[in-house]
């Protein structure tokens, strides 16, 4: 089954979006959970704070899926 150019392009675009928001959130989880073990450690009361703050840039990821469908609806490959 041969594709056309534009499905193969929207395709790819698609795992662009994803792509770009789990590296973008590996990123902001890097530094954020490395300052929420310190605060853990100085504070243990503290952890449910810094729990809401890591999970926080998974937004990011669910953003970029968004985008992803999106793009993969308006190309007819699902």
């Amino acid at each position: 089954m041969a594709i056309g150019i534009e499905t193969a392009v929207a395709a790819v675009g698609a795992g662009i979006a994803i792509l770009g928001g789990a590296i973008g959130t590996g990123i902001a989880q890097s530094a954020i959970g490395g300052a929420g073990l310190g605060l853990i450690a100085e504070k243990p009361e503290e952890l449910g704070k810094a729990l809401l703050f890591l999970v926080l840039p998974e937004t990011i990821l669910i953003f970029g899926f968004v985008i992803a469908i999106l793009i993969m609806l308006s190309a007819g490959i699902i």
